[in-house]
């Protein structure tokens, strides 16, 4: 560092020679070739730094329009994913309002033909109670004719002696004959 403000600093001091010449000091003449070399690579060199450049720009811009591309086909496919959820969630809804209606319908007609079921039991229970009221009435019945018929068999036969027995038969056959006429 100290070299190179040397070199400024003696710019100053120069003695004014009146001639041109090479500077052969080569600390005093390292920005001056600095300089030349520098313009000679900007000169020659520009062209392929442009070009790299412009191959970085177009990578860049490819990535670039590879993103938006790639962007563009997630928010189509979010939109389709968003209109699934849309229609699997209202098919769902569907679902659930069917299967509770459903459910209700099941119910009802379970309550309709259990009450039903209940019904026809009962009537079935009331037939039965009824025949076999009717049925203990007409043993009952039964028995006291059996038991009337016995008591007044034995009563005729007690009472009925042989003349009233033939009175009894003749009277009959008697009804009989007037009933064939």
């Amino acid at each position: 560092m100290k070299s190179v403000t040397d070199s400024f600093v003696s710019l100053g001091h120069w003695p004014s020679a009146g001639g041109f010449g090479f500077n052969t000091d080569i600390l005093a003449t390292n920005p001056i070739n600095l300089s030349a070399v520098l313009g000679v690579l900007i000169y020659f060199g520009k062209g392929v730094l442009n070009d790299l450049l412009d191959n970085r720009k177009q990578r860049i811009l490819s990535t670039i329009r590879n993103s938006e591309e790639l962007r563009k086909e997630a928010i189509e496919q979010l939109e389709k994913a968003r209109a699934r959820l849309r229609k699997v969630e209202t098919e769902a809804n569907e679902y659930r309002v069917n299967g509770y209606s459903g459910i209700e319908r099941e119910k009802e007609n379970l309550i309709n033909a259990t009450c039903d079921s209940l019904e026809r039991l009962e009537n079935y229970k009331n037939e039965t109670l009824f025949f076999e009221q009717q049925r203990a009435i007409n043993q009952v019945r039964q028995r006291v004719f059996q038991q009337a018929l016995q008591g007044a068999l034995g009563t005729l036969n007690s009472c009925l002696n042989s003349e009233l027995h033939f009175r009894t038969i003749s009277a009959n056959l008697g009804i009989l004959g007037a009933m064939e006429e």
